[in-house]
């Protein structure tokens, strides 16, 4: 059974001056769904959710909100909640009439209100505060009370802008947890904007990955992550490693890729990255590798795992992040970066290695 979709962009262009803000955006976000929408900063993510909240006038395109064009249609009367980064509460009131006022905007009944804030502040985990003002709350407890404020006027589709943006590392974490919860909870068709890549692959169902106007990759934060389509996807989202070469020989399932002093690497050709993916013998391409698919062990020893690339190598730096080791290695003239979750004890600065990884690993682009 196809899940209907809650909001849909067509062809949506913007330009401001000479910038284009927006490119031809074409976007569904299905019912139901919390979609992220993650790039660096000036990609068009906030003004693609601004868009859908109608702050923003497009040039050219349509936007559907349950299957209604709402492109020309004021944001107050699209039926959505918005949450921002700067809490945006009234300072003067306390949090139950912050909660209310948006009910008493819409007449809903007093009695009904009031089933609704003691609902909304239970489901935030705020009970107990409502007569407390904002400059009583901290940072964390005020953005639960927007959202809560968001939520119980029963919005058919929550917008959160960068919602956990000024909160501390804790906090982030913490409330990142609830909104995923809470979103499941209530179960509201949700759209978050962030640039945090940690915070979008562990709330989201599905990313929209951005970059320059223009929507770079649409997935699963495990195809995202696994299986980026451009290259832009692959070095934006966690680190990787490069490495430039030219083809030597190529199949319908592995290329071979030569570098400079002769060095072989091999990558599976399923693994071809951007729009370009017809490759011949001689093309120059980067190859790219995540450092948690690297693997060390001793040199001269039985090999552990079995790699097609395996090489020598030297450690030059060794950082202890807590829940692994980030080790750079000299490998082909060059520093790489591995992550292990642990290390040996004979393992120090200018230790001699060996390190490997599989084919299906590595990602390879034209240059």
């Amino acid at each position: 059974m196809q899940v209907a979709n809650d909001v849909e962009l067509k062809g949506v262009y913007k330009q401001i001056g000479r910038n284009v803000i927006l490119n031809g955006i074409n976007l569904q976000v299905k019912q139901g769904e919390l979609l992220t929408l993650l790039g660096p900063s000036g990609c068009g993510k906030t003004s693609t959710l601004n868009t859908i909240a109608g702050f923003l006038d497009i040039d050219k395109g349509e936007v559907f909100i349950k299957g209604k064009n709402v492109t020309n249609i004021p944001p107050y009367k699209r039926g959505l909640g918005m949450v921002f980064q700067t809490y945006s509460l009234f300072p003067h009131m306390t949090v139950y009439e912050n909660l209310d006022f948006g009910l008493s905007l819409r007449k809903v009944p007093k009695e009904e209100r009031r089933k609704r804030i003691e609902q909304a502040l239970e489901l935030v985990k705020m009970s107990g505060l409502e007569k407390r003002y904002p400059r009583e709350l901290s940072g964390g407890q005020r953005q639960r009370v927007a959202i809560a404020r968001a939520l119980v006027v029963q919005p058919m589709l929550l917008l959160l802008d960068e919602p956990l943006s000024n909160l501390d590392a804790k906090l982030r974490y913490e409330l990142r947890a609830e909104i995923k919860r809470l979103q499941k909870e209530v179960g509201v068709t949700t759209i978050f904007v962030t640039h945090d890549q940690e915070e979008a692959l562990s709330l989201s169902d599905r990313i929209v990955v951005m970059n320059k106007g223009t929507i770079e990759q649409v997935g699963t934060p495990t195809e995202i992550y696994e299986h980026p389509c451009t290259e832009f996807v692959f070095q934006f989202i966690g680190k990787s490693n490069q490495f430039e070469g030219k083809v030597k020989t190529i199949d319908s399932r592995m290329i071979c890729v030569e570098l400079e002093g002769n060095t072989q690497i091999f990558i599976e050709s399923k693994n071809m990255m951007g729009s370009n993916r017809s490759y011949s013998i001689g093309d120059r391409v980067k190859l790219y590798i995540r450092p948690e698919k690297l693997t060390i062990q001793e040199q001269e020893s039985e090999p552990e795992i079995f790699y097609y690339n395996k090489y020598n190598a030297s450690i030059v730096q060794m950082n202890y992040l807590g829940s692994a080791w980030e080790i750079e290695l000299l490998l082909f003239r060059k520093r790489v970066q591995v992550l292990q979750p642990f290390v040996k004890s004979d393992w120090k600065i200018g230790a001699e290695v060996t390190v490997g990884w599989n084919p299906s690993d590595m990602m390879i682009v034209k240059k």
